[in-house]
């Protein structure tokens, strides 16, 4: 299954170590997302489902920005000639990129410098954890262009991550927000120097790999399916997902390895 994946076209793809990393690669435009990438990403992280070598995964940008967003040319221009069907097809493929790594059992990690805007940063916030550079230029800039700020479940999402307040500005205003600004609001999990970011972003992935694999795709369901559930719904349903992973052999494992004082070794099973 993984060699299904291994040369897509529009974007870069590297496999090592269980660690996938997603590559957009148009640096010479600032990596801007077509019709045929954001279909092509939809379909490598709904096929990461079903791909138990890969343990987690790290999304960035070529040359120093992460992504424009959606291309002037490619996309807007032939957006503002089509019929409201077509439209709709466009805005639900776009929605789908983020439900498919939103609900592939990999922890993604988003390692942003430079320019991350528009259909880009809904990609970042799409990740589980998001590592920035000082560089790094976050937008919402939809406004800018006359559209609403709700794209790719940005008014759900955003808010959940910096709060209603701060992300109402941003949806409203479509300006930058700082990389300061967005370790402080909690966008980016860790900011890193332009030189060390995909290190530190692998270095996670990789400690995250090593984990109980089949227990963070438990976390990452729990994380996503809790947002529409009351408090008793989610300890309900975190007490049926515990005992689940409790009858893993990596719960076993873990068992051994702390009786016998050694460092416990997962296999994701």
């Amino acid at each position: 299954m993984l060699k299904e994946i291994s040369n897509p076209e529009h974007f870069l793809w590297s496999f090592e170590d269980g660690i996938a990393t997603v590559t957009i690669n148009r640096p010479e435009r600032k990596n801007p997302i077509t019709f045929e990438s954001y279909a092509e990403m939809r379909d490598t992280f709904r096929k990461l489902v079903y791909i138990d070598e890969v343990k987690a995964v790290v999304i960035t940008g070529a040359g120093g920005n992460f992504s424009s967003g959606g291309d002037v040319h490619d996309i807007i221009g032939p957006l503002t000639r089509m019929d409201m069907k077509d439209l709709l097809k466009f805005t639900r493929m776009t929605g789908d990129l983020v439900k498919a790594i939103r609900n592939c059992p990999q922890p993604v990690i988003a390692a942003v410098d430079g320019i991350c805007a528009g259909a880009g940063a809904c990609v970042t916030m799409a990740a589980d954890i998001r590592y920035g550079t000082p560089d790094a230029k976050t937008a919402f800039l939809f406004t800018r262009v006359g559209l609403a700020g709700c794209d790719m479940g940005a008014c759900a999402i955003l808010p959940r991550i910096i709060g209603q307040g701060r992300a109402s500005e941003l949806l409203f205003t479509g300006r930058f927000m700082t990389a300061e600004e967005g370790e402080r609001w909690g966008w980016f999990n860790r900011i890193v120097e332009k030189d060390n970011l995909l290190d530190e972003a692998k270095a996670m992935a990789a400690t995250l790999a090593a984990g109980p694999t089949f227990a963070h795709g438990i976390t990452k369901t729990a994380l996503n399916h809790e947002w529409n559930m009351s408090i008793d719904q989610a300890i309900e349903a975190e007490a049926q997902a515990q005992a689940i992973c409790m009858q893993t052999e990596d719960f076993r494992r873990a068992y051994r390895a702390f009786v016998a004082k050694e460092k416990p070794v997962f296999e994701g099973n």
